[in-house]
């Protein structure tokens, strides 16, 4: 399965999606669905109730409800139940709850974003923007955030054109840039931050981001110029691009007298409202 793992908000509950790209369409945690509609103080034990009610009255939406492994609340991959729009509509119908009809029309949008998305990519920037700036970022952060994104994706791009895989080996070369430039594996960065499940890049400074799209757009330059023939070519590749974003570290350093890599982080620098908000979905 060609698949991209997100989290989408429905009334301030985080619900965990898989984009599948060889189905195109949207799989969604049935747990995460489950705590969004229900006031239940153990979304899990909900649904392996309604799972066996369901499955022992011969519902196949149950039978035919897939599992994926997801990041989970303890930062862990476990394996979880999800289900397609489809799938969820008839769900809901077995679940009691004053917010079953928003919900729908909530997933119904979902579904129809991503097609628009397909036909128009310019329209996930777009949301992208909307939704950083609901957060409380900055206008000149988030465009630092956008372009990011665009360098990260033509890296990975590079990549897969030298046959690596997404996954470990994209996660490999990823902590190699970002060890070299910063000093920190990407988990060491994020338990610098005081992050657990939080992007890392949501929560860098403006100067954090630009040096590592240093570091990113190096390493995509730097592959296309040597042709890395192996994931140990492309690794040191990694290093090489790593480094150009570490001198500059270094000098910049050396002229402020101050660090670059922060442990400042998003709950810390956005306003207070946007802080409150995410104690509560936490």
């Amino acid at each position: 399965m060609n698949k991209k793992d997100t989290v989408k908000i429905f009334e301030d509950k985080k619900v965990r999606t898989v984009w599948d790209g060889t189905e195109e369409k949207w799989l969604f945690a049935i747990v995460d669905i489950i705590a969004a509609l229900t006031e239940s103080p153990n979304p899990q034990v909900y649904w392996r109730v309604m799972k066996k009610r369901l499955k022992d009255e011969g519902n196949e939406t149950v039978t035919n409800c897939n599992g994926l492994k997801l990041l989970a609340p303890d930062g862990k991959m476990r394996m979880t139940d999800v289900a397609d729009t489809e799938q969820l509509f008839r769900l809901i119908q077995s679940i009691p709850s004053p917010k079953a009809e928003p919900f729908k029309l909530w997933l119904a949008k979902v579904a129809s974003e991503r097609l628009d998305e397909m036909q128009d990519p310019e329209l996930s920037i777009d949301r992208a923007l909307e939704q950083y700036l609901q957060m409380g970022y900055s206008e000149n952060w988030i465009n630092q955030r956008l372009k990011s994104i665009e360098i990260r994706k033509e890296l990975t791009d590079e990549w897969k054109k030298r046959g690596l895989k997404a996954g470990t080996q994209f996660a490999t070369l990823t902590d190699i840039i970002t060890k070299v430039w910063a000093d920190k594996t990407t988990k060491e960065y994020k338990t610098f931050k005081g992050l657990k499940k939080e992007n890392l890049k949501d929560n860098m400074t403006n100067t954090e981001l630009i040096l590592n799209m240093l570091a990113e757009a190096s390493t995509k330059d730097i592959s296309q110029a040597v042709n890395p023939a192996s994931f140990e070519e492309s690794k040191k590749v990694a290093r090489q691009g790593g480094n150009v974003a570490k001198v500059a570290r270094k000098e910049l350093e050396a002229r402020t007298g101050k660090k670059v890599v922060s442990a400042l982080n998003a709950k810390k620098t956005l306003p207070a409202k946007t802080k409150e908000k995410d104690d509560s979905n936490s």
